[in-house]
């Protein structure tokens, strides 16, 4: 089938901003469904050679394919505002309602995406524009509060400012001269109105009407059209597609071993089809097609076996099972917290978790992207530093669902944090994360509330979700700890929790269910960017010997390439520095650059991003520093538009009083 690729679609909105798009669509002139896909990660170079994965060939079996940046983002008109808002939720209604009334289209639309993507197309479905018919979601949540980059259980993730940061220098990105005559007047603008997102996503320490919107667990029943959702199990959003399943009224549910990307060119392996899935999903929505699609298994999922502990694993051996929610498959174990450590043992506990602050080395990054150190690594080190209760598994131990654990806990400061991590042990002593769960304790009651020292609390707390078999021979760890450096931002002051009770249930599956089996995906098409220089990263823990400090630096450089198409090259480059000493919380500290490059002939755009955070037991503190440099030439080939070098310049800073964090 012949298709037609227009780059240079402008969508127009009711206020007269105008969306820049990619279209691919048959050319034959019939009416098809359109599949929508909403990001401000730049259609016209970064998210490129992903597109084109996907769109052409969804293109070829009969979809009108769009690819759209949002207001304020790429090639596209606005100004951007924060992520998910009310504005980019009604641009993604209004867009769906344009395509919609195109003349090569049938009038039913689907959504898809992966992580902001996913975010964006379940939250339009919530608002049930009538054209939406059905979504894909790949790696994103339903609750943006609990089980998102920002909290977990009330805890401050490291990724919060990461991200934060990370949006900072995408969103000073220019837009293309050769789309936009208007590119120079447009990232002045752009520079101008740069929301600080760091700031803005720390002031909201409580689970307030912020984090209420756009988070759909606050009515399952608001999602009328067909959702497919897909997650990882080295992902940090492995929870979405049980929670959705179990409560939405029409979902399909498919986790694998992946990390933060599509299921067929994502690490660990296997991959399968997913653009086979797509397609059977879509034709059964937005087609009207027969094709079984209602009568899949509501829950696929990939059943990790125990392997030894990869922060880069290639592949995660395992089965894949077709399950449903709840499973008939699942019973719940309960197991004591033991006087000698021992899961299901007898006596009080009674031990102090006050761990290192440096614990947390091997926790992996929330969502990491592939073969770059990003998974968790062995926990063995943080074991031994962590309060761990066990359990031998002679003949192994199968877990499907997620684990919930009770304590009682003393403290001896208002403020505390608590960890779980969930491992698997083999006979060398090597030991690999299943799951983890984390409470910041003036989250157990709402609203939020300091601790009083010395008075006992109950608390709860629900780990992630898991499909894992332990080998036989092998013992289930719970490792319990109160500092998690950097997944988690330390608590604002040196404190102990004194453990009196506790119990752990499990989700135990008996091995009875059906296995699966999937197709292989087809090789994805070679890359049509042009490399000129291949991108590097690194992963480096560093102990300063005179301080005592830890240090984890990591880097990422892109590489240069190419378009093709229209010469426009690229490159970015960022480093990342978390440091804290283990006795000290206050120290903790992240420094984080980025530089982005944009280039065609002599015109050059250069971005440069300084960002740091800080804390004192009252405030968190925040700075950044962003530099533009417009390097001159005449704007990549569009005459007349030339005004010469210019820098552009913009500071952020920020104290966040620290309420509950």
């Amino acid at each position: 089938m012949k298709i037609l690729d227009q780059d240079d679609l402008f969508l127009p909105l009711p206020d007269g901003t105008r969306l820049a798009a990619r279209l691919w669509r048959p050319a034959d002139g019939v009416r098809v469904p359109a599949i929508l896909e909403f990001i401000p990660y730049r259609k016209r170079d970064n998210t490129l050679p992903r597109d084109e994965t996907i769109h052409p060939w969804m293109a070829a079996q009969g979809y009108a394919c769009l690819r759209v940046d949002i207001r304020g983002s790429g090639d596209s008109e606005g100004v951007f505002d924060d992520e998910y808002s009310d504005q980019e939720l009604r641009d993604a209604c209004d867009v769906i309602a344009w395509i919609a009334a195109q003349d090569w289209c049938s009038g039913a639309v689907g959504m898809m995406g992966k992580s902001w993507g996913a975010f964006n197309c379940l939250q339009t479905a919530a608002l049930n524009p009538p054209a939406l018919k059905a979504v894909v979601k790949v790696c994103g949540t339903v609750d943006r509060f609990n089980d998102d980059i920002h909290y977990k259980g009330g805890c401050l993730l490291g990724e919060n400012f990461a991200w934060g940061t990370l949006m900072l220098s995408y969103c000073a990105r220019p837009a293309d001269p050769l789309l936009r005559p208007d590119w120079r007047a447009d990232l002045r603008r752009r520079v101008a109105t740069l929301p600080h997102l760091s700031e803005i996503w720390s002031q909201h320490q409580t689970r307030d009407d912020y984090w209420k919107h756009g988070s759909v667990c606050e009515d399952y029943s608001a999602i009328k059209a067909a959702v497919l959702t897909i997650g990882g199990w080295a992902d940090n959003y492995m929870n979405a597609p049980a929670h959705l399943v179990e409560n939405a009224a029409l979902a399909k549910a498919i986790v694998g071993p992946w990390v933060h990307q599509y299921p067929h060119t994502a690490v660990p392996a296997p991959r399968i089809d997913f653009l086979g899935e797509m397609r059977r999903w879509w034709d059964r929505w937005l087609k009207g097609i027969d094709n079984g699609a209602d009568d899949l298994p509501t829950y696929r999922v990939w059943m990790l076996d125990s392997a030894p502990p990869d922060a880069s694993a290639a592949a995660r051996p395992g089965r894949w099972l077709a399950e449903s929610l709840p499973s008939v498959n699942v019973s719940s174990h309960r197991y004591t917290l033991g006087r000698r450590g021992d899961l299901g043992g007898e006596g009080t506990p009674d031990r102090v978790i006050a761990t290192p602050q440096t614990l947390g080395a091997q926790s992996g990054e929330f969502f990491p992207m592939g073969l770059n150190g990003e998974m968790p690594g062995d926990q063995s080190a943080d074991d031994a530093r962590s309060v761990c209760f066990e359990r031998p598994c002679p003949t192994g131990l199968s877990l499907l669902g997620a684990a919930e654990l009770d304590l009682d806990l003393t403290p001896d400061a208002p403020y505390a944090l608590v960890v779980a991590r969930l491992c698997d042990v083999a006979p060398d002593g090597s030991s690999v994360r299943i799951a983890h769960g984390m409470l910041n304790l003036h989250h157990r009651c709402t609203p939020p509330a300091p601790l009083v020292p010395g008075e006992t609390v109950r608390v709860r707390l629900t780990l992630d979700q898991m499909a894992y078999r332990l080998a036989p021979g092998h013992r289930l760890r719970l490792a319990l700890s109160n500092s998690y450096w950097p997944f988690v931002w330390p608590s604002p002051g040196a404190v102990s929790l004194r453990l009196t009770a506790g119990a752990l249930t499990l989700p135990v599956h008996d091995g009875a269910a059906p296995d699966w089996e999937f197709d292989n995906p087809a090789p994805s098409p070679a890359p049509r960017l042009q490399t000129l220089e291949p991108g590097t990263e690194t992963r480096e823990r560093r102990i300063d010997m005179l301080t005592g400090a830890e240090h984890l630096t990591v880097t990422s450089d892109s590489g240069t390439a190419r378009n093709p198409d229209h010469g426009l090259e690229t490159r970015a480059v960022m480093v990342e520095d978390w440091s804290i000493h283990p006795d000290d919380p206050l120290s903790a500290a992240c420094t984080i650059t980025w530089t982005q490059s944009f280039t065609r002939g002599d015109w050059s755009v250069k971005t440069e991003l300084r960002a740091r955070q800080t804390g004192d037991a009252a405030a968190l503190h925040l700075s950044a520093h962003l530099k533009v440099a417009i390097l001159g030439g005449n704007a990549g080939g569009v005459t007349g538009t030339d005004e010469g070098p210019e820098i552009i310049e913009r500071n952020f800073i920020a104290q966040v009083a620290r309420k509950h964090v």
